[in-house]
């Protein structure tokens, strides 16, 4: 869903000026999540109880040697400066041990380029990459920034549609006829989200051969990659001819439950590092300093709790997973990875949005309708697990309890109806 942004004129700091926004902002959307927490907290503003699940962030704190570790770099090692525009050296080669050990990715400590967050290094693939017209065939539902950004630096997005029947992976031969001449860059998620799906090894094999033959670069966003519950891994920089064509991104939010942290990488080619840093250089100069020493200890230091956070997402999922289908009307997959449910609503014949909006003004849930992560989302919700299990529980005595009403009169609650 692109959410396009206009003038207020009752705003204007001059109501007779001619100034106006630039046009690209017509083509820039916005992550819906943030709009539903703003709607969320309004709401218990007025006193309501909600229960939120409708973030991707993990419930958990930072584990404590992380924080004490960029403490002591803020205050007792001078970590206050300007760093390098591509990272500090330490935590650049810590990514790269750790990119060997979680991934099988051999690189170099001058092909990471460190950012503040993950999505500077989706920004940055399409400002370098994408010429006027040319397309990024990106998953849908997906991530809605890929959309968003193809779409802000003029390329076209090429939604290759996610479907249940294929248990939400892209399609590799649909894939194949999305691509054109114009193609310039395909994106995939794995695991997924809104989706929590996983792609198999053959379909991201398959999908390197179409990189090779088409010659199109890949942006592959493992950034719940430590998060996937079946299988191993398979990242598709480790195919052969692979890693001059690939943008791995990857960053520490989900794994160490470090959202507000913003600490993202990516993986790059060697002849696309040069870009990134001028990128980089002129968007940010850099990436906090402090914060990144934090980043080394978070790879480097014990991973005792992040593995205790791995396991209870794995409990929360079944949870999350078996209350919804015990829901009569819905039904939901079970997510392979990621922190997410996304369950199947199409039997109250009402839109996604429609049944959101009911559920958080009927019942104090929130959670995210299929179609903020795209048009092929219709007849979905995401429900982010990465809350208490008392809060899931309560979540969905709740959901079934409001549904239920809704069965019955057919009457919705909500901004939307």
């Amino acid at each position: 869903m692109i959410g396009t942004l206009h003038l207020d004129p009752a705003r204007h700091p001059n109501e007779g000026s001619s100034v106006k926004l630039a046009s690209r902002m017509e083509r820039i959307g916005t992550e819906t999540a943030f709009e539903a927490a703003a709607r969320a907290r309004a709401l218990e503003g007025t006193g309501r109880d909600v229960i939120h699940l409708e973030i991707g962030e993990p419930d958990f704190d930072t584990p404590r040697n992380v924080s004490e570790a960029a403490a002591r770099a803020l205050l007792d090692e001078g970590a206050t400066h300007y760093t390098a525009a591509t990272g500090i050296q330490p935590l650049r080669e810590a990514i790269v041990a750790d990119v060997k050990r979680w991934k099988g990715i051999d690189t170099t400590p001058e092909q990471v380029v460190v950012t503040p967050g993950a999505k500077p290094i989706m920004f940055y693939a399409m400002l370098a990459l994408v010429e006027d017209g040319d397309e990024v065939i990106y998953p849908n539902p997906g991530f809605p920034i890929y959309e968003s950004m193809a779409r802000y630096v003029g390329g076209v997005p090429i939604a290759a549609p996610l479907r249940e029947a294929n248990d939400f992976r892209m399609d590799v031969d649909e894939v194949a006829g999305l691509i054109t001449d114009r193609t310039k860059l395909l994106v995939f998620n794995t695991p997924h989200n809104p989706t929590g799906s996983i792609l198999t090894h053959d379909d991201i094999r398959r999908l390197a051969e179409l990189a090779m033959e088409h010659d199109l670069v890949v942006l592959a966003d493992e950034i719940y990659g430590r998060l996937q519950y079946e299988g191993e891994p398979l990242s598709i920089a480790t195919l052969p001819g692979m890693a001059e064509r690939t943008i791995t991104l990857d960053g520490f939010s989900k794994t160490f439950a470090m959202t507000g942290w913003r600490m993202g990488y990516g993986i790059l080619p060697e002849w696309l590092v040069a870009s990134f840093s001028r990128l980089v250089i002129n968007s940010v100069s850099c990436t906090n300093a402090f914060a990144q020493a934090g980043a080394v200890e978070a790879l480097t230091g014990p991973q005792d709790e992040v593995d205790a956070y791995r396991t209870e997402f794995i409990a929360r999922r079944s949870l999350m997973v078996d209350g919804l289908n015990a829901i009569p009307g819905i039904t939901c997959r079970m997510p392979h990875g990621a922190f997410y449910a996304f369950p199947n609503v199409t039997s109250f014949g009402r839109t996604s949005a429609e049944i959101a909006d009911h559920l958080l003004y009927d019942s104090g849930v929130c959670g995210l309708a299929g179609t903020a992560f795209g048009a092929h989302g219709e007849g979905y919700l995401r429900f982010s697990y990465a809350n208490s299990r008392e809060n899931l529980s309560l979540a969905l005595e709740r959901v079934a309890a409001s549904l239920a009403k809704l069965d019955r009169t057919g009457e919705l609650v909500g901004a939307a109806s």
